[in-house]
């Protein structure tokens, strides 16, 4: 291995922005181990499956209906 390298003509990747970005997420105990069981019957990574719905939902565009319930007032 060489002491210093010259890196003067190097150029910007230009694949750099396909590149995943690692994230921190908050996922429930039975959620996650859906995904790792379902992964694991595939034979895939469970991160790379994850990141597959995710891709999927983006890419149609999906929306979650959510529906809060009113809160309750406390009785005196």
């Amino acid at each position: 291995m060489r002491k210093h390298y010259d890196f003067s003509k190097g150029r910007p990747n230009p694949f750099a922005k396909l590149f995943k970005k690692s994230i921190t997420i908050r996922i429930d105990d039975s959620t996650l181990q859906y995904f790792k069981d379902l992964a694991a019957t595939l034979g895939i990574p469970y991160q790379t499956l994850i990141n597959s719905y995710l891709r999927e939902c983006a890419l149609k565009k999906k929306q979650l209906r959510l529906e809060w319930l009113p809160r309750r007032r406390k009785s005196k």
